[in-house]
């Protein structure tokens, strides 16, 4: 039996506007994610989901309450962060962005690598075919998550994994699909 797995990125945060990656610095959904985030139950109406798993960050946390709030109960985890940038965290995109490649399997000063949020997930994947086996779950994330789900369940490269983000495309969509088999 399979997991069915939808993958939800948290609403536009206040940092996200000024274009400042996170990281792991815990900042608040901006209006329009909160918008974006109540509007996101129109867009999946009908679909159904046993159980919610949110990054404990706040901007993941307060995206599932909004769109998932009274549909599924909502679990926090810690294993569903963004990564952890270090000395990076809350510094400009700009700067980030064009980092990110280089600390595939280098960690960030003072933070972890791609590598290690692909372990943390692996770990999170494992516990759900313990627990959550043939039904479907919800993920309430951030990048480095999906670019690990990328990489774990649909067997990209970490390379294949950046080149191929839909957010350099600009290609947002209302979830994302992988199976755990």
């Amino acid at each position: 039996m399979s997991i069915r797995i939808t993958y939800f990125v948290h609403g536009t945060t206040t940092d996200n506007l000024q274009e400042i990656s996170s990281g792991w610095s815990d900042v608040e959904l901006s209006d329009k994610g909160v918008q974006q985030s109540i509007d996101l139950r129109d867009q999946i109406k009908g679909k159904k989901f046993d159980a919610v798993f949110c990054s404990d960050l706040k901007r993941a946390v307060k995206s599932a309450e909004l769109t998932f709030k009274d549909e599924a109960p909502i679990f926090q985890d810690k294993r569903l962060r963004e990564c952890n940038y270090g000395k990076y965290n809350a510094q400009p995109s700009s700067v980030v962005e064009p980092l990110q490649e280089k600390y595939i399997t280098e960690q960030f000063p003072d933070g972890e690598s791609y590598e290690d949020v692909k372990l943390r997930i692996l770990e999170f994947l494992q516990d759900l075919r313990q627990n959550y086996e043939g039904k479907s779950i919800a993920i309430v994330a951030h990048k480095a998550p999906q670019l690990a789900l990328d990489v774990l369940l649909v067997g990209k490269s970490w390379e294949e994994a950046f080149a191929q983000d839909w957010r350099k495309r600009k290609a947002w969509q209302p979830g994302w699909d992988y199976t755990l088999a």
